[in-house]
């Protein structure tokens, strides 16, 4: 008997929480992405058809990775971490490397561009949660369990800075330090992993002045209205022309070339013009369920491997969402990041559906 003959019934109320995200961003993304696809591809389901692709790959991935038991990856942790910087170093060869405006954190494979941080968050978290298991009685030690866990995320940091791609270096930390506490990491010690954080995002706003101008723009959209605030403000028009119900499926004015990025990181505010306050707290509602749904799959796994890889993998995508949201509506500064299975990008929503694959296999498993 193989051992996914011995496993349980996934949760079925994560795959409802996850069928309703994907389907509702499949909606959303065909009405977003429509007039930035005709105007640059003259077919408005241009990228609607490129997710698609990307869907099925992802929703492949899910399934076979939620047969697969998830103990297996404990074993292989060293080649995780060797895996997790050898894809970061992949944007820096050249021929490969592909930039997307200041960035480089793309590659092209046989005409079909990848982001390789999307995978990191989750071979990174994997390698976390097998090396937090092992040293969870040694985690009160600087030398076996700060200073090791400083040393490794401090690389992977470093390789994400020079890209720059701090929106995914924001959520590997933050998904990091949450796993680094609840694999036995002392409080103590969280305080001093945020301090370094905080001191390493002054440093990232003083080398970086795109930064510092996000802040500005948080603090004051009025500061650069034309240029770099631009984005937030035609942001904060889509959100607020949507009202209570919002304008109509397919009925945005934001999207026509006004908004940067609308079939991408900016989708949020386009939902919030098109269906309204309802159904745009609907979604943050479903990124909340999805939290709680995998906390209790946390909650009930069968070792600590399971538990910490579980909040890592739920911790990443809901605050992943909360931070695209919170930088859409201009409560914290926009990081660039795309809304998790809504915005368009095939490494992304592949990263977020193999992650989901893990999270199901351990509900099978759960006690």
């Amino acid at each position: 008997m193989s051992s996914s003959d011995k496993q349980g019934e996934p949760d079925k109320v994560l795959i409802f929480i996850i069928g309703a995200i994907v389907i509702f961003g499949l909606i959303m993304l065909s009405s977003a992405s429509s007039v930035i696809a005709y105007n640059a591809y003259h077919d408005s389901y241009y990228f609607f058809k490129r997710q698609l692709f990307g869907l099925v790959l992802g929703l492949a991935a899910a399934w076979f990775f939620s047969r697969l038991d998830y103990r297996i990856w404990r074993q292989y942790a060293l080649l995780l971490l060797i895996a997790s910087i050898g894809l970061l170093l992949l944007v820096f060869i050249p021929g490969l490397s592909a930039r997307w405006g200041s960035s480089r954190s793309w590659i092209n494979v046989f005409g079909f561009s990848l982001q390789p941080a999307e995978f990191v968050k989750i071979t990174f978290l994997l390698y976390l949660a097998a090396w937090l298991e092992g040293r969870k009685k040694k985690l009160a030690e600087i030398s076996r369990g700060l200073g090791p866990f400083l040393a490794i995320l401090g690389l992977i940091a470093l390789l994400l800075m020079l890209q720059p791609d701090m929106g995914t270096l924001t959520i590997i930390a933050l998904s990091s330090l949450v796993v680094y506490f609840i694999g036995g990491g002392s409080l103590k010690h969280l305080l001093i992993l945020i301090l370094l954080g905080l001191a390493t995002l002054v440093v990232m706003i003083n080398i970086y002045p795109y930064q510092a101008n996000r802040f500005k723009c948080m603090l004051d959209p009025s500061f650069s209205p034309k240029q770099y605030c631009y984005q937030i403000n035609q942001s904060l028009i889509a959100v607020g022309s949507g009202g209570f119900f919002g304008r109509g499926l397919g009925a945005s004015r934001q999207k026509f070339l006004y908004l940067p990025e609308a079939e991408n990181d900016a989708i949020f505010p386009i939902i919030s013009e098109e269906t309204g306050f309802i159904f745009s707290t609907g979604l943050i509602l479903l990124y909340l369920a999805l939290f709680y749904r995998g906390f209790m799959i946390a909650k009930r796994a069968p070792d600590d491997f399971g538990k910490i890889l579980a909040i890592g993998l739920v911790s990443w995508l809901a605050m992943q969402a909360l931070i695209n949201i919170g930088g859409m509506v201009n409560i914290m500064p926009m990081t660039g990041l795309p809304l998790p299975m809504v915005s368009y990008g095939g490494s992304a929503m592949l990263a977020a559906l193999v992650s989901i694959g893990i999270l199901l296999n351990i509900s099978r498993q759960t006690r």
